[in-house]
């Protein structure tokens, strides 16, 4: 389950009840973390060694909705969304990308806004050479 960060909390309470809108990204940011943001953002992002956020569209095709499916509206009762295809990240070169504690997505491919953020269920060291993806289903993400 992702945590929402303070920025799309704000975001969302100002496009619902006030006057601002809330556009949504046309590009979603992967982010791998050796150190776990907050919801106020932070966290030490991989950097080095050939890393590059992996980068995934909004679509209907990428996303399964909250009825488990990737077509029509979701109508489903549990709020809960995961990855339909694989995230890949590209493979790490010399030296490795170190200890990964936790993800994140920002509304860009880099920079941007921290959106959501995890911590995974297992630290993993990623070394060089190492194939470094999120399988269908590994990103959940639920709206409680």
């Amino acid at each position: 389950m992702a945590n929402m960060s303070d920025y799309l909390e704000n975001a969302l309470t100002d496009h619902l009840f006030r006057s601002a809108t809330f556009a949504k990204p046309t590009t979603l940011g992967f982010a791998l973390f050796t150190v776990a943001p907050s919801d106020s953002g932070g966290g030490t992002e991989v950097s080095g060694a050939g890393y590059a956020r992996a980068t995934l569209s909004p679509s209907n095709s990428n996303w399964y909705g909250t009825h488990g499916s990737t077509s029509g509206s979701s109508s489903g009762t549990g709020g809960a969304s995961s990855n339909a295809v694989a995230v890949n990240f590209p493979t790490p070169g010399v030296g490795g990308w170190g200890t990964v504690v936790a993800w994140g997505v920002y509304d860009d491919a880099s920079g941007g806004n921290l959106l959501l953020w995890a911590p995974l269920t297992v630290s993993k060291t990623i070394n060089q050479g190492d194939g470094v993806l999120f399988d269908v289903g590994q990103m959940q993400v639920t709206f409680a």
